[in-house]
């Protein structure tokens, strides 16, 4: 199944953006861990709904590109701590 297929074209850059944020919130001392993918995915939808217009639309979007960042920022991880 390719994700990018249902995801918007328009919101297509949110997924760097998220995993950006991602890192700047993950070297935050005060922020657990496990809090980041719902940070990510209320700003996914946040940011969805800006870019798009707040419908039912942009908040499928938003969960697609939160999931797609959250998701490719572990496959990295996995596949770096494999090598190592």
């Amino acid at each position: 199944m390719n994700v990018f297929h249902y995801i918007m074209d328009e919101a297509l850059i949110l997924i760097p953006v998220l995993m950006v944020i991602g890192k700047i919130i993950k070297n935050t001392p005060k922020i657990k861990n496990w809090v980041i993918p719902y940070i990510l995915l209320v700003l996914g939808v946040v940011f969805a709904g800006l870019i798009m217009g707040f419908s039912m639309d942009s908040f499928f979007q938003g969960v697609l590109v939160a999931g797609t960042s959250v998701f490719g920022h572990q496959i990295v991880k996995q596949t770096i701590e494999k090598v190592n």
